[in-house]
């Protein structure tokens, strides 16, 4: 992803992610680390705007129905070794997006303004990379491959399983809010966590995002 691994950040100086309007459609699940936000801008999904069907993918299988809306309780990416619990978000009064707890950097966080795992939109997860101790639970996201699954858990019971379309690495300075957080005719996930070389001053340079789209529910 870079030429060389970045230091490790100092976590007592960085800030949330700020989520400012933007007048998409979108979903957010998010796991979200300081200084690893949604590109330079902080531009987010607005917390009104959280479903999003608005075209159909031509060729491709309809989706499954979505699900009703169920809390997320897991998150488990088999193909990195990832299964981590799920613990839900809020805006802070600046609009930023609170973070999971700095010493607990295994934590998935859900933005709970937003529609939950396999409700229709699109849903997006962000995580922390690494911290001051090693490697956190998206350490290794940008390696995930095109057609590898990502399961999310739900308190009913049920499961949203998404299947990966892509990664990319977006400079945060040029971030496409609209490619990321925009609307899709099918149920979709975003997956979100620091990339490129990191600043002490300015932290990460870049955003690593997994793409996916909902293939089954369980």
């Amino acid at each position: 992803m870079v030429p060389r691994r970045p230091r490790r950040r100092p976590w007592h100086r960085t800030r949330a992610y700020r989520l400012a309007r933007t007048g998409l459609l979108a979903v957010v699940l998010v796991t979200a680390a300081s200084r690893c936000g949604a590109g330079g801008s902080g531009h987010g999904p607005d917390t009104e705007a959280v479903s999003g069907a608005s075209r159909a993918h031509a060729g491709e299988p309809a989706p499954p129905r979505p699900l009703p809306r169920s809390r997320p309780t897991s998150f488990r990416v088999p193909a990195l070794g990832i299964d981590a619990p799920v613990v839900p978000l809020r805006l802070g009064a600046d609009r930023s997006l609170q973070t999971p707890p700095v010493d607990r950097p295994r934590l998935v966080g859900w933005y709970q303004g937003g529609p939950t795992p396999g409700e229709a939109g699109t849903a997006i997860a962000v995580g922390h990379r690494d911290t001051r101790t090693g490697p956190a639970v998206f350490a290794g996201l940008a390696q995930v491959r095109p057609g590898r699954p990502i399961e999310v858990g739900r308190a009913d019971g049920r499961t949203a399983v998404y299947s990966v379309d892509r990664v990319q690495v977006y400079d945060k300075a040029g971030f496409p809010d609209k490619e990321v957080y925009g609307p899709t005719g099918r149920p979709e996930l975003r997956v979100i966590t620091c990339g490129g070389l990191f600043s002490r001053r300015t932290g990460y340079t870049s955003n690593v995002v997994v793409f996916a789209h909902l293939t089954a529910t369980r």
